[in-house]
């Protein structure tokens, strides 16, 4: 799930406003994501697979916005061979197990961090068909996901690579009615936290204890605070491309009845 995101800035001030309270420290996070912003790869639909840049604040910089490649290179990966094969399989990284497997263990200890995303994008399946879902913060504000990194060498170039992976956890009603993919085992979403819960993600690791409180942050997020609608095709021969349109509300007639009561049960 979360293959496609939104991953550009919706405003530096409202990012500035997310990560800190302080109207100093605000101004100069402000100063820095508009110097951050000149470099960072905008995308309106991109893939995962395409291994975009994703804008991160990190455990050990939490307040310095930096850009950090999509799919998690875990730093014990041998070679560029391995690193290739291991990066599309790390995109996302199932919550109830970073403890436990081998690509996500390290850095669920020692480096956890926050991906900031406008919106993502997932799938619904209904008539033999798969119809685009764009997913975001109904009052415009960023979404704050939970993510792991890690840094690898190159031993071949002496290059040092940042990579990142979204953490993700059960859907909530509003995923589960949209993600209902027959082919995976349940809805899933990515960990979004509230802005009361990020500096906790990013809390030191070191005990029993620190573990469990980690594992108390990875649960679905609050259907009331999101705006789910449909979009044209971003995949296959019709899909908008990487522009504006992807993000527009688009109907589909095959979709009437179904969009009718979808929104009626979210009102409930």
């Amino acid at each position: 799930m979360c293959y496609d995101t939104k991953s550009g800035l919706l405003t530096a001030l409202k990012y500035a406003k997310h990560r800190r309270d302080d109207p100093a420290m605000i101004a100069e996070l402000e100063r820095q994501l508009k110097v951050f912003s000149n470099n960072f790869e905008k995308h309106y639909c991109v893939s995962g697979f395409a291994h975009p840049q994703l804008m991160v604040f990190t455990n050990e910089q939490p307040y310095t916005p930096q850009a950090f490649i999509w799919g998690l290179i875990p730093h014990w990966v041998k070679d560029t061979k391995q690193a290739q094969l291991m990066w599309n399989q790390t995109l996302n990284a199932r919550g109830e197990s970073i403890f436990e497997k081998s690509s996500f263990r390290t850095s669920a200890k020692n480096k956890r961090c926050l991906i900031y995303l406008d919106a993502f994008y997932e799938h619904h399946h209904a008539h033999g068909k798969t119809f685009p879902y764009h997913i975001a913060m109904k009052d415009g504000s960023p979404l704050s996901i939970a993510g792991l990194w890690d840094e690898w060498v190159n031993k071949e170039t002496g290059e040092i690579i940042n990579t990142c992976t979204i953490v993700t956890t059960v859907g909530n009603k509003t995923l589960t009615r949209i993600h209902n993919n027959p082919k995976l085992e349940g809805p899933r979403m990515p960990v979004i936290l509230p802005k009361d819960k990020q500096n906790d993600w990013l809390m030191e690791c070191t005990t029993e204890s620190d573990k469990q409180k980690v594992n108390e942050l990875i649960r679905p997020f609050d259907d009331e605070l999101l705006e789910a609608y449909t979009v044209k095709r971003i995949k296959g021969k019709d899909a908008t491309g990487d522009n504006d349109e992807a993000e527009m509300r688009y109907e589909y007639k095959e979709l009437s009845v179904n969009e009718t009561l979808f929104k009626h049960t979210l009102e409930l």
